[in-house]
């Protein structure tokens, strides 16, 4: 969903991921430790941090794809860094929130798993030379879930944060259903 606005974001991050002269890479582990510190943050019930470091490290993720494209220095070893320290990331996350409390440990669980299949569901169908660019829920909209629960957690001091992790459950296995039904449907109609 938020791929769609991609473009207008290409015009703002390009400029900026042109100047930075670090290998995208060095980004993919540093947004990786953003992360590790926002699970922290949450699992010492710091939602503000948290949530910042959930920006953040969505923020260096943006730039580290950019920073390879505007430097020519796209190599398939930092598409699978990229790919795999966002699941991790994926998964710190909601490790902190469970053990902050925010959630409790089965609806943690379902979200982790929801946000890895949505990813290897994704991985898998573009294996058999499908696109699939299909799904209401995918990383972008699942951080920006999560920072919202944090933002209105701390303004309203009521646990949206548990809404918002149920809100990934929810949405991210109605994109794997979806990714899934795509995939049928395509493969159906080549065969």
């Amino acid at each position: 969903m938020l791929n769609r606005l991609r473009p207008q974001l290409k015009v703002i991050i390009d400029p900026v991921a042109k100047r930075i002269p670090i290998n995208p890479n060095v980004l993919t582990i540093i947004g990786l430790l953003m992360s590790v510190l926002s699970a922290y943050m949450f699992s010492r019930k710091d939602l503000l941090l948290g949530g910042i470091f959930i920006a953040l490290s969505g923020i260096v993720d943006i730039l580290d794809g950019a920073v390879a494209r505007n430097h020519s220095a796209r190599t398939p070893f930092g598409g699978i860094l990229d790919s795999t320290s966002d699941r991790f990331s994926d998964a710190f996350i909601l490790i902190g929130i469970i053990y902050g409390g925010f959630v409790d440990w089965f609806i943690g669980a379902l979200a982790i798993v929801a946000s890895l299949s949505v990813s290897y569901v994704r991985a898998r169908v573009e294996a058999e030379g499908i696109e699939c660019n299909v799904g209401i829920a995918e990383r972008a909209e699942r951080l920006v879930i999560l920072i919202m629960g944090v933002v209105l957690r701390v303004v309203f001091n009521f646990n949206f944060v548990y809404y918002a992790v149920i809100l990934i459950v929810i949405l991210g296995y109605l994109t794997v259903f979806q990714r899934i039904y795509h995939a049928w449907k395509q493969l159906k109609v080549n065969n």
